[in-house]
């Protein structure tokens, strides 16, 4: 069984779905968990303010997998807004026990303005690294990531999205294939995807209905509603 965490938002309930439809018809022995915060909440898992500048509700929910995994064995992470296209057994057989994440480690600098439904576009260094990881949950080094540790004021998104707990070292590298961000990456010259991540916005966000690899997710949508 293959664990993944999916972040969830309610202002894309319908991105979350087609996300999850898509790795259960990829890869039928993943277990798919949303990290949905009220219920993190209710859990007593969760509890930090929220954060002004974060554009998504799983802005730092996605760093609660160590403790959700009882700091035990390998789980993915990923963005609601990823549609994945090859089965992600693939993507944890790289899984490498010398890392304590494992990541797409982008040299990803957008332009500056808004995205989705309006959300400012924040830039900063290892930006979008954080947006799918291979977590090695067992690694002594993220022992330190504990509920309190995610929930602390002053763990900051900096310290949180650019690992900052950890020794580079500790971090290894995914091809961005894993990770492959519509509009920055271009085929054929950056290869093909593995998974689509609309990071700009995708096209459940009027403004983007017809966003680049929108037939793919709309394909995706399309299955979902007939199966």
């Amino acid at each position: 069984m293959y664990n993944v965490f999916i972040g969830y938002d309610t202002r894309e309930d319908i991105a979350y779905q087609v996300c999850q439809y898509q790795i259960n018809k990829v890869t039928p022995k993943a277990k798919v968990h949303p990290l949905i915060l009220s219920d993190l909440k209710d859990k007593k898992l969760y509890w930090r303010d929220e954060d002004k500048l974060g554009s998504t509700e799983f802005t730092f929910s996605r760093f609660l997998i160590p403790e959700l995994m009882s700091f035990n064995g390998w789980a993915l992470f990923c963005d609601c807004d990823i549609l994945f296209l090859e089965n992600i057994e693939n993507l944890f057989s790289l899984a490498n026990d010398d890392y304590a994440v494992m990541c797409v480690q982008h040299d990803y600098t957008p332009k500056e303005g808004t995205k989705m439904d309006g959300k400012e576009q924040t830039i900063y260094p290892r930006k979008n690294w954080s947006s799918l990881v291979l977590w090695n949950c067992s690694h002594p080094s993220n022992k330190s990531v504990t509920k309190e540790f995610v929930n602390d004021p002053n763990t900051s998104g900096k310290i949180l999205h650019r690992f900052s707990w950890l020794k580079d070292s500790e971090i290894g590298s995914i091809n961005h294939s894993w990770n492959w961000l519509a509009g920055w990456y271009q085929e054929p010259d950056d290869g093909v995807p593995s998974a689509i991540h609309y990071t700009e916005g995708g096209p459940w966000f009027k403004n983007y209905r017809n966003c680049e690899y929108s037939e793919h997710w709309k394909k995706s949508l399309n299955d979902m509603m007939h199966s």
